[in-house]
């Protein structure tokens, strides 16, 4: 009996925290010229930082915008406009995001949808005028291309990025081309995940093949399980992705779901 493994991309595969700041500083230079137009250069590694230990409590990739900004407020006590930056740690934020965000856009008289928009907008010309360099400002995790090229598993991506974009950073940063078919994208939302894993296990050359998930968000994993019909795949949080020690710390208790290690990646795709 053979392996099929269905793995996640952002989170799993890549990180996306540089290109995740990168299209936010961006986009943070077009909507407030004023903040962002002299930001000193030694304060990146350090937003990337941040960004990172924040990613898994963010739900829309907009939300990059509003933090980028929290943080430079956080470090300039001289262009505060938000009652709650003096004190924050990152720790709070990734505590209290949800109620933080709806706070200060009020506090910065800002308007979600405006910065949906253009976050949107920077980030797909980016894209779109010079590929090379969005694509560089992504990075796979250590491993990661080694696994790929020496799995002996039948291996899919289920990403939320649109699929030739995930094909485009593997083939770059890792010199891997899947068989076609084999990227399937737009499945950001667990809803949409949940039906690509129903067709992957329904397709008549997956018959006999164990069947597994690999997903760095807890939340999606939780909803995998309560559909009857998936209680044939196995399930693994990706503990080096986007998640938090208290989420970490829940999939453990949870019998249905592994906690796997980025060090066993590839060994369980061989």
């Amino acid at each position: 009996m053979g392996d099929l493994y269905a793995l996640d991309f952002d989170g799993v595969l890549c990180d996306s925290c540089g290109e995740s700041y990168a299209s936010a500083a961006k986009a943070a230079k077009e909507r407030w010229p004023k903040l962002f137009s002299d930001v000193d250069p030694s304060l990146k590694d350090w937003m990337v930082d941040q960004i990172g230990m924040v990613r898994p409590v963010l739900q829309s990739r907009y939300e990059n915008l509003i933090l980028l900004r929290l943080l430079l407020e956080m470090r300039d006590p001289s262009i505060r406009e938000s009652s709650v930056a003096e004190g924050l740690t990152v720790e709070g934020i990734v505590e209290n995001w949800s109620e933080l965000k709806s706070l200060v856009l009020k506090e910065w008289g800002e308007d979600k949808d405006a910065l949906i928009k253009v976050f949107g907008k920077v980030r797909d010309e980016w894209k779109d005028q010079d590929l090379e360099t969005w694509t560089a400002a992504n990075r796979l995790y250590p491993g990661v291309a080694d696994a790929l090229t020496l799995a002996a598993s039948t291996i899919y991506i289920v990403t939320g990025k649109q699929s030739r974009f995930a094909e485009v950073i593997l083939e770059k940063l890792a010199e891997v081309t899947l068989p076609p078919g084999r990227i399937i994208g737009d499945g950001s939302r667990s809803s949409r995940k949940i039906e690509v894993l129903k067709q992957l296990q329904e397709k008549p050359e997956h018959q006999g093949l164990k069947l597994h998930f690999v997903e760095d968000r807890l939340a999606t994993l939780k909803k995998v399980i309560e559909v009857p019909e998936l209680d044939g795949w196995n399930l693994y949080l990706g503990g080096w992705g986007y998640n938090t020690q208290k989420e970490r710390d829940e999939a453990a208790t949870i019998p249905r779901i592994q906690i796997l290690q980025l060090s066993d990646l590839s060994n369980k795709l061989k």
